[in-house]
């Protein structure tokens, strides 16, 4: 089938010759001001360019905040990991008859340089001193973050700050969570004032020693060849060798150095020689939010130049102590260093201001 084609009308103007166009007559103003469509805008580069610049900085903004959404988590979002929103209290392990470090005095109080340590923490946490409840825990039962309440019942403690000295085995122990060391110190000896001087734990190899139970000392002593008493508790030990049940008593020198310091006329310290240190930590147990917490409370107090609180605490328990120990140093003078946790910040909230060396 065929299209059938139309024949196009005639122009009327074929054939004819071409004569100038009409005149364009300009387009009358808008009486609002209104550009027209043949206006040139003025400004209109400097517009395309704050257009791009917005397209930049939105660019930015949407880049940066899909780093902040899917980096490390906030502070507020490691207290709400850690389930200390809502919290009335925070209960905490420490020692109760160590003085100097840790001692409950007879109206129930704490003091002593972990008792600041936990305070420190605690603040950072958002407790007030009076929402610290502080209870008495062994040392066999550090690990397990098992302490006694007034009423003697075993209650489960959210923080244990108890010379916990950081070791290998201690580290494997999946119970255990350490934060960063906050307290550097070593093990030494003391005896009953006049005993001949001290300075190898060789020298009490078949002597009656007493240390402390599931503590780092038990592994010198026993290398040594000493008869050796295991105790729970320090204070033990102590009152065993005033009373010339041992002949000496070897733990670490921070915790010794008390005891020295309250009877220097009956008790004396010997510094025994040994290489390794003891650098006690906070066990934080399978919590690691709170682990990151406590390490950020550490951090900021070994590097921010106005926060004194460790320093305050070493001035007014540990320093008193080595003025009745002058041969023994109790403890190291500086915080020990605490790498920044991963704690997810702003770019300009990152990093606090540094000490300045020595």
């Amino acid at each position: 089938m065929r299209i059938r084609r139309t024949k196009p009308e005639p122009d009327p103007g074929a054939g004819q010759a071409a004569g100038p166009p009409p005149p364009v007559e300009p387009p009358e103003p808008d009486p609002a001001g209104r550009p027209g469509p043949g206006d040139v805008l003025p400004g209109g580069r400097g517009l395309r360019l704050a257009g791009w610049l917005a397209a930049v900085v939105a660019a930015v903004v949407v880049a940066g905040w899909a780093v902040w959404e899917t980096g490390p988590p906030t502070e507020a979002e490691l207290l709400e990991q850690a389930g200390l929103n809502g919290r009335r209290s925070l209960l905490v392990g420490v020692k109760d008859d160590t003085p100097g470090i840790a001692l409950r005095k007879p109206d129930g109080t704490y003091e002593g340089f972990d008792i600041q340590i936990a305070l420190m923490i605690a603040a950072d946490l958002g407790f007030r001193a009076s929402e610290v409840e502080f209870l008495s825990i062994e040392t066999e039962d550090r690990a397990r973050m098992t302490a006694r309440n007034a009423a003697g019942q075993h209650v489960k403690v959210d923080l244990v700050v108890a010379t916990f000295s950081v070791t290998p085995a201690r580290s494997a122990n999946r119970a255990i969570g350490f934060s960063a060391p906050y307290l550097e110190t070593q093990q030494s000896v003391i005896t009953r004032k006049g005993h001949p001087d001290i300075t190898s734990l060789t020298q009490l190899r078949g002597k009656k020693v007493c240390t402390l139970a599931a503590s780092t000392s038990e592994t010198e002593i026993d290398r040594a060849g000493a008869e050796v008493t295991r105790k729970n508790r320090i204070s033990d030990c102590v009152t065993g060798l005033k009373t010339k049940e041992y002949e000496a008593v070897t733990t670490d020198t921070a915790i010794l150095a008390g005891f020295v310091a309250g009877e220097p006329g009956l008790l004396e310290h010997h510094d025994i020689g040994l290489e390794t240190s003891e650098q006690w930590a906070v066990n934080a147990g399978a919590n690691g939010a709170l682990r990151t917490l406590v390490d950020l409370s550490l951090h900021r107090s070994a590097t921010d130049p106005q926060d004194m609180r460790w320093e305050e605490a070493y001035e007014r328990f540990v320093t008193p102590m080595q003025a009745h120990n002058p041969r023994e140093q109790i403890a190291g003078r500086t915080q020990p260093a605490v790498p920044e946790p991963d704690v997810r910040r702003w770019p300009w909230e990152r990093g606090i201001p540094q000490r300045n060396a020595g």
